[in-house]
Order: structure tokens, then sequence, then C-alpha cells
């Protein structure tokens, strides 16, 4: 049994607590939010967030952050990607050496260019920092449907760890060095989506869906090889395999937003009415910035920017797409 501290109580921590209960381990839950936690107190069930799980009576519900953080096991950072960075500054002082953090959000900061686990790195020198992702929604992840995923750290006895701390017969891990293609294709991967939500609400049907999808997984591929990734990482689960499940789910909080500036929605209103955090958009820019820096193409994601930040419309980025210049579709294949 572990003691585990689970940082940021919104849907994705909230499901993953009820992994960690299910596999025996004493876990603490907590939110900046008096009241979420009061709700999650009072109810034992994310109301707001994840509504028809039922949480552990053993769990513990705290917005006193050293009570979450000091002698645990093992942490699981669990608040939206923006705030990442605040939510380690705050945790820093309660850290032990060699502390194993877990990162599950999702983004790139704009302003640096770095993915979490980096910054994590940064502001808690002290800790032995891991991020574990794929294609997971917290809807289902609570109710104990089959999802895999994967740990990644900077060794591979860390990553064992967060693995067998994770693993039970519905939530399946595996394990890589690779952190930073898992880090890249679970960002951009989020713009894509957006993409993939505005051909939904454009009714632009299946087709176009799967070539965006494809054409998608070639952008990140390409960004993240050029930035010394690797060509598997983004071949699996957490590169072709989460983007696949984030352009295609009725969960999918991305696709949904981009649903909405497909229906004519302004990016604003569209994350209004999603109501959570849509990382995509704090994402779009940094990947344009990186794409820029490592002399990457990135037209999807650049259409993307265009949308969300210069008031293109959806329809407009489409035709934008499909009247580029004639070329072959992968460059490297030669003619016999």
């Amino acid at each position: 049994m572990a003691r585990v501290g689970i940082i940021g109580a919104g849907s994705w921590g909230t499901a993953l607590s009820v992994v960690l209960c299910d596999n025996g381990h004493e876990v603490t839950l907590w939110s900046v939010l008096e009241d979420e936690i009061k709700m999650l107190k009072e109810c034992h069930e994310q109301k707001e967030k994840l509504p028809g799980v039922k949480l552990s009576e053993d769990m513990v519900f705290t917005t006193d952050l050293e009570q979450a953080v000091f002698g645990m096991d093992i942490l699981v950072l669990a608040v939206p990607s923006p705030f990442t960075r605040s939510t380690a500054k705050s945790m820093s002082g309660f850290v032990r050496q060699n502390q194993i953090i877990v990162s599950v959000a999702k983004g790139i900061e704009e302003k640096t260019l770095m993915p979490l686990t980096d910054i994590i790195e940064e502001e808690i020198p002290a800790a032995d920092v891991a991020v574990m992702c794929g294609p997971s929604h917290a809807e289902e992840v609570g109710l104990r449907l089959p999802t895999t995923l994967v740990a990644g750290a900077r060794t591979k006895k860390t990553a064992e760890y967060v693995q067998s701390v994770f693993m039970n017969d519905v939530f399946r891990v595996y394990t890589t060095p690779d952190m930073l293609g898992m880090e890249l294709g679970g960002a951009l991967k989020n713009v894509i989506a957006l993409a993939a939500g505005m051909t939904d609400g454009l009714g632009l049907g299946d087709n176009t869906k799967a070539a965006l999808i494809t054409r998608g997984i070639t952008e990140i591929g390409r960004l993240a090889l050029a930035m010394g990734a690797k060509f598997e990482t983004i071949s699996g689960l957490t590169g072709i395999g989460d983007l696949i499940v984030t352009c295609a789910s009725k969960h999918s909080r991305n696709r949904k937003a981009g649903m909405l500036i497909g229906q004519g929605y302004t990016m604003k209103e569209a994350m209004d009415e999603v109501k959570m955090v849509v990382e995509g958009v704090y994402s779009a820019k940094a990947a344009i910035a990186l794409g820029k820096k490592y002399q990457v193409d990135l037209p999807i994601i650049e259409q993307v920017n265009a949308v969300l930040f210069e008031n293109r419309p959806a329809k407009e980025a489409v035709t934008e797409l499909m009247m580029r210049d004639k070329k072959a579709e992968n460059d490297d294949l030669e003619w016999e």
C-alpha cells in the first residue's frame, strides 16, 4: 500500500483517485477550491465534473496543500496545465528529496515552450518527476472501463514503480523512457482535436475527419522527431492512440470546443460553454512557436491558431488546407 496525494480534484484527478483506492492505496485528494472540497466531503462524488462516480469513504479531501503533499510516497499532479507552474511552486516547500511526482496533465507552456515535466523539475529540483498519459477519458476511467496508458520517467525503476501503483485489471500501464515524446503527443493532439471538432461543427463528415487525424499525427510526428522524441512513441498509445480518442470521443472537451467554434461560436464563447479548461487553446500558440524554432511545417496547427486568435472562419481554414500546393504524401519514398 502507498500513501498518495492527488493535487487537483477535477475530473481526471478524481477518476485516478478511484483507480488508486481500488488498488488499496491511502489517497488524499486536494483542491484549492473550498466549495469543491466541501462537496466532496459531503457527497463523496465530484458532482460537477464526474457525476455518478462514487468515491471511497476512506478517501481524505483537503484544501491544505501541506497535508496533501508532505510525507506521501507518491504525488499525482493533476491540475490543468496552465496552473502547473504555480501549483508546483506552492508545493515545493513540502516536497522531500527524490519525491516521485507524476504529471498527468497535458500541455506546453506558451512563454517558455517547456513541457510540464520540465516545469515541475524547474520549480521542484528535489523531485523525481514522471509522466503518465494515453487514450483515457476520466468519465470512462471513473466507471472502471478498460483503459491503457503509459508511464514515463528518467529511470526504469521510477517508471515501473508508477506502473505498479496504478495498474489493475481494468487499468493497464506500460512504461517508456521517452517522456518528451509522450508530452508532445499529449499536448499537440489537443490542438488537432480542436480542428476535428470544427469539422464536426461544420458537418463535413467522416472522410474529412479521417484525413485530419492522419495528417495531424504526421504534423505531431514531424515536430516531435525534430525535437528528439522517438517514432515509436508517436505511433503508440500516447501519440496516435491519444489523438484518435480525443478527436472522436463525446467526452473530449477539445473536440466539443472545436465543434462549437465550427458552429459559429467565438473561442471565448466555446470555452465558456464547455465550462472546463480546454488545454488545446493554451497549447496552440506554443505549438506554432515550436514549429518555427525547429523549422517544421505545421499547416493544420497554423489554421487552428488563425481560427482561435485571428478570427478566421473555420470553413475558410478548411479551404486553405485543401488548396495547399500539390505534393507527395511522404517525401521520403522514392519512385523506382
